[in-house]
């Protein structure tokens, strides 16, 4: 790099360091106005699935399927499958 240009890209570099530290300024005192806190984001969606039906995994097959409520999954070789929805203790599959 030319001598010459020295000054003009630390500066370049500070102008533009400057203006994100006022972006980020003005983005926590609004944050603050609203009397909200971390970043703006909505509500999350529910992970789970949806009622009446059952989520399983099988770690051999790497792989999550749905079957309705009380029934598990073909029970085909290797019958490794857990399941990830949380039932009540009465409904338990075998």
């Amino acid at each position: 790099m030319a001598r010459g240009y020295y000054g003009f890209e630390r500066r370049r570099k500070a102008d533009i360091k400057r203006a994100k530290q006022e972006a980020k300024r003005q983005r926590k005192t609004q944050r603050a106005e609203a009397g909200g806190s971390g970043p703006e984001m909505g509500e999350a969606p529910d992970a789970g699935p949806p009622p009446g039906v059952w989520e399983w995994f099988s770690p051999s097959r790497g792989r999550t399927v749905t079957s309705e409520a009380g029934r598990r999954p073909a029970p085909d070789a290797p019958d490794d499958w857990v399941l990830l929805t949380d039932v009540p203790p009465g409904e338990q599959p075998a």
